[in-house]
């Protein structure tokens, strides 16, 4: 073979080489497109301590750091979140959102919800790892949420904030699920559990946080319900215990007043008659002012009960102000 031919059999070889080559990273690329985007928004990523922190008492593992790192998470004050993520309807506060690939968090610093950040973090995370999931994952994974989701039928809460995310975005009701269930619901199927252990070192962090910050609001809910109740109750006693003195009192003043006109017209027979019956009214007089002195003394607990429920009505209201981003501060001049 002459050194000319060898060339170009060489030259062949290194093409065909090159294009197989580039076939394969083709292929490669196509497969793990998502993967590469990924780790180049990661690369070009740097996390705050403050973003960090959130992975930490979240307890993702790397691969849910991952994930959330590559949607370059952001936390933002109220005017700058309410530009990223839109409040369809006022029932329900907006405290984080996954737009164009990006994770938004509202910066809630005060210590009374402390979790919030920790919690909307990793809510939008798994958001984002939902759609990065395959098809045939999707499938698998939605028949593990939904059974667990017929196990939560009887929690009136959770139903409520579902049929809210129906309303303001139907059709991703697994994709919600996916998110919920994972940052809020403890005990859950050991498939589904094993499932999230992808993003989780350990999810019951996460879930501990939840529980925390929602606390705050349920203390202040069962606090009120039960003000509430002896609101109710004071009241009724109140009531009934004024028509009692009411009624009690028109009839002592008939009697009184039948009692002097007697008196006037001579008609006891003796001093110790008119002494006893006299006795008597001043008894039952004596009574009807303590019966008086009880009903004011109820009254003015009721009037306490009333300032109490005021007073937790004032607290729980400055908590949900604290996650409403559409109280934006007053423009400075």
């Amino acid at each position: 073979m002459s050194q000319m031919n060898k060339i170009k059999r060489n030259s062949i070889i290194s093409t065909i080489i090159f294009c197989i080559v580039l076939i394969v990273l083709s292929v490669i690329f196509i497969i793990n497109r998502q993967r590469i985007f990924d780790q180049i928004s990661v690369w070009q990523y740097n996390p705050s301590t403050a973003i960090i922190s959130l992975t930490e008492r979240a307890g993702m593992n790397d691969n849910g750091k991952f994930i959330f790192f590559a949607s370059q998470p952001k936390l933002e004050s109220t005017n700058d979140f309410n530009k990223v993520c839109n409040k369809i309807e006022n029932s329900n506060s907006i405290l984080g959102c996954y737009n164009s690939l990006h994770i938004y968090i509202y910066d809630v610093t005060d210590s009374k919800l402390d979790g919030v950040r920790e919690v909307t973090a990793t809510h939008e995370t798994l958001h984002a790892a939902y759609i990065r999931l395959s098809n045939n994952d999707k499938a698998k994974v939605n028949k593990l949420i939904e059974v667990e989701y017929e196990k939560l039928k009887n929690n009136s809460e959770f139903l409520q904030l579902m049929a809210f995310y129906e309303r303001t975005e139907p059709g991703e009701r697994d994709n919600e699920l996916h998110s919920l269930i994972g940052t809020e619901v403890s005990i859950i199927s050991p498939e589904l559990e094993k499932y999230y252990s992808k993003y989780f070192t350990d999810r019951q962090k996460v879930v501990a946080l939840n529980a925390k910050y929602i606390g705050a609001f349920n203390d202040l809910k069962t606090r009120d319900n039960e003000i509430t109740t002896k609101i109710d109750t004071s009241y009724a006693s109140i009531t009934s215990e004024q028509n009692e003195y009411s009624s009690a009192v028109i009839i002592l003043d008939a009697d009184i007043t039948s009692f002097n006109n007697r008196a006037s017209n001579g008609d006891f027979t003796s001093q110790s008659h008119f002494n006893n019956e006299r006795s008597l009214l001043v008894s039952r007089s004596a009574k009807m002012e303590a019966m008086r002195a009880k009903i004011n003394s109820d009254i003015l607990i009721y009037e306490s009960l009333i300032e109490e429920h005021n007073s937790i009505a004032s607290e729980s209201q400055k908590l949900y102000n604290l996650i409403d981003s559409t109280l934006a501060p007053a423009p400075s001049v």
